[in-house]
């Protein structure tokens, strides 16, 4: 017999975290080799730990909402082989659970606890994932020397937090990490004091976030757990939300903090593209054994137009406007939960509309079976979201941060439209439909953001009939 220590696995260059949601195994379960363990969410995805060995689970080293660090040791498994990639130990292997920093904590003020969502998001901007660890107090103790994420960075240079305050902030993550959550909850408090203080700063300036973490305040008696749902006088329902509810929740809420939106539309007769595709879908299915829909037309005319505006290809840092080099498309995906995910088409400039179908096709179908990789969502720098997959017309979608544009588009409906002819204007029934382009007007202006939509629309008019695919 030996012991086998099974490790988190690495997710992603990005990602040196994950969350365990839950365990599929239990302690004395046999388990297959690449059988499913446990369910993990790191910053971008869900997904499975397989066991690349066969045997028996007799240790689970971390528990449902631990948050683990890449390479960590998570369980041990019994085998039947001897191998000598197999490590036979005779003491528990090292936990895995993240643990806070050992700073001490006054008896007379046990810190409450409360959930946290720490994103998710290319969706990049979003907190990790949901948790429950203690509020930080603060006493005085600097921590020298630690990393902080660029959210971190960003949220202490808008909130004018310098170094040294910053490291004076106790941290909740892995080796005395500040969190994101952690910072909010710091500002939170230091808000408050503001709200009391007179002489403290101009009551104008605005809190970053500040309903995206729950308010409160430490006291002796742990903060309520969250109930599942229960009828209210009879009528009313409380439906608590899930996980990934919560991280879309607070990553639109930190979206609309920090753009100021404003959005264009445009009507575009597509008449010659709805002809084109339905004279070549079957023929193209038949061929490549799979759909060719709408979306990577309107895909295509985006990057076509990214490549004549390249400044609404951008991402902002306080004062400084960011130029992307490649052109990657993040695609709105709702999943069948009803949530939504975001995958990102990379380099989408340096594909071909065969290509480009390929990957949407690809990447909708890993999206709604849960199989979606962490650097499937990340490094998006403009997004699409098709509002007409639902009948809706038109939408006014909220930017995907970091991001400064996205582009809703709306069904394709039968219209009566004036046209032009050599003889004269002439009524004819026509498919149309309403783009609607969302721009952060810190850096996107009307004339911009109105060319950038309208040479999205003239790609789609100007369909060739006789393309090939």
């Amino acid at each position: 017999m030996a012991r086998y220590q099974l490790l988190m696995p690495k997710m992603g260059e990005s990602v040196a975290e994950a969350t365990i949601i839950k365990w599929t195994k239990s302690p004395g379960d046999y388990i297959e080799a690449d059988e499913a363990v446990m369910e993990i969410a790191t910053d971008k995805v869900d997904s499975e730990v397989p066991s690349p060995v066969s045997g028996k689970l007799i240790e689970q080293l971390c528990k449902e909402d631990d948050v683990v660090q890449v390479g960590a040791v998570i369980a041990i498994i019994e085998t039947d082989s001897a191998d000598s990639n197999e490590t036979a130990q005779t003491a528990p292997a090292p936990q895995a659970k993240e643990q806070a920093p050992s700073t001490p904590v006054p008896e007379t003020a046990k810190p409450a606890e409360q959930p946290v969502a720490e994103l998710i998001a290319d969706l990049p901007g979003i907190s990790q994932l949901t948790q429950t660890v203690p509020i930080p107090q603060s006493n005085g103790v600097k921590y020298q020397n630690r990393f902080y994420s660029p959210l971190v960075k960003n949220i202490a240079v808008q909130e004018g937090i310098d170094t040294d305050e910053l490291d004076a902030i106790p941290g909740t993550g892995a080796e005395g990490r500040l969190t994101k959550d952690d910072l909010l909850e710091f500002i939170h408090k230091r808000g408050s004091r503001v709200a009391t203080s007179p002489e403290s700063q101009p009551e104008t300036q605005p809190e970053i976030m500040k309903y995206a973490v729950p308010q409160q305040t430490a006291t002796n008696t742990p903060a309520p757990q969250p109930k599942p749902a229960t009828s209210v006088s009879g009528g009313d329902e409380i439906i608590e939300m899930d996980r990934m509810r919560k991280l879309i929740a607070e990553h639109m809420v930190m979206s609309k903090h920090t753009s100021p939106h404003v959005t264009s539309f445009i009507e575009v007769d597509v008449t010659d593209l709805v002809q084109w595709r339905e004279k070549v879908k079957n023929v193209f299915e038949k061929r490549e054994g799979e759909k060719i829909t709408f979306t990577p037309i309107f895909i295509e005319a985006v990057v076509k137009a990214i490549k004549e505006l390249p400044m609404i290809n951008v991402s902002v840092n306080g004062t400084q406007i960011i130029k992307k080099k490649d052109i990657n498309i993040s695609m709105a995906t709702a999943l069948p939960s009803g949530n939504l995910i975001v995958p990102v088409i990379k380099r989408a400039d340096q594909l071909n509309l065969l290509g480009i179908t390929k990957a949407v096709n690809d990447l909708a179908n890993r999206a709604r079976n849960n199989k979606l990789q962490p650097d499937d969502v990340k490094d998006g720098t403009f997004t699409i979201t098709n509002v007409g997959t639902f009948g809706n017309v038109m939408g006014t979608p909220i930017i995907n941060q970091p991001q400064v544009a996205i582009l809703a588009v709306g069904a394709i409906k039968k219209k009566p439209a004036v046209i032009e002819t050599p003889h004269g204007d002439a009524i004819a029934i026509r498919h149309m439909m309403f783009l609607s382009l969302s721009y952060d007007h810190r850096v996107v202006d009307g004339a911009l953001g109105g060319m950038f939509i309208k040479k999205v629309a003239d790609y789609l008019e100007k369909w060739d009939l006789n393309r090939s695919i």
